[in-house]
């Protein structure tokens, strides 16, 4: 049952937030690799919006603000349980071998790099972020984990290389690498496709 303040959420609350919930463990089993973690932050996320529904403004959707509460909760299980988290370091030798194709001996692109269009409005559309996430599904585990811990928990490389027991150089290849191929990933699937 809802608090009191749950009159300031839309009449569907309840509903919205648990059509959320498969993305929501999609994504917190990414980061965690546990799904006993991942199930527990996405039940505390829940249950954390349920209890306080008058904290959702409206001024993003519903879906950016429980992913900012899950976000919160994430980096809480993983300072927890930074020693339990086993992680394998071995990379696709294939996916080494595309990304070495986009460069020359000398190491400059080999096909010049595309108009991105307007970066605020492109962001704005809930379609780039369907395809950014089939990219970040494309990449080996591993180099996903690492780029969403840096750039979506904005975690410190330090507190990266300390969770996943891997050196600070190790950590500055896989987050170069994730870069690269989404960047191919998003030019063919995405900007190649606003373009056409």
């Amino acid at each position: 049952m809802l608090s009191d303040n749950a009159t300031a959420a839309p009449p569907n609350f309840e509903e919205a937030l648990a059509a959320l919930r498969p993305s929501l463990y999609r994504f917190a089993l990414s980061q965690l690799r546990n799904a006993t973690w991942a199930e527990d932050v996405v039940s505390e996320t829940l249950l954390a919006a349920l209890e306080k529904p008058s904290a959702f403004a409206g001024n993003s959707s519903l879906k950016t603000w429980v992913t900012g509460i899950l976000k919160h909760k994430i980096i809480d299980q993983l300072r927890k349980q930074q020693r339990e988290v086993q992680v394998e370091t071995s990379e696709d030798s294939s996916a080494d071998e595309a990304l070495e194709a986009l460069f020359d001996q000398q190491g400059h692109w080999v096909s010049p790099q595309s108009h991105w269009g307007e970066p605020a409005a492109t962001l704005e559309r809930t379609d780039f972020f369907r395809v950014l996430e089939l990219c970040l599904d494309k990449l080996p585990a591993n180099t996903a984990r690492i780029f969403m811990m840096r750039e979506w928990l904005e975690l410190e490389t330090d507190e990266i290389c300390k969770e996943l027991a891997i050196s600070t150089s190790n950590c500055w290849v896989m987050l170069y690498r994730a870069r690269m191929r989404l960047k191919e990933c998003l030019e063919l699937n995405w900007f190649g496709a606003v373009a056409a």
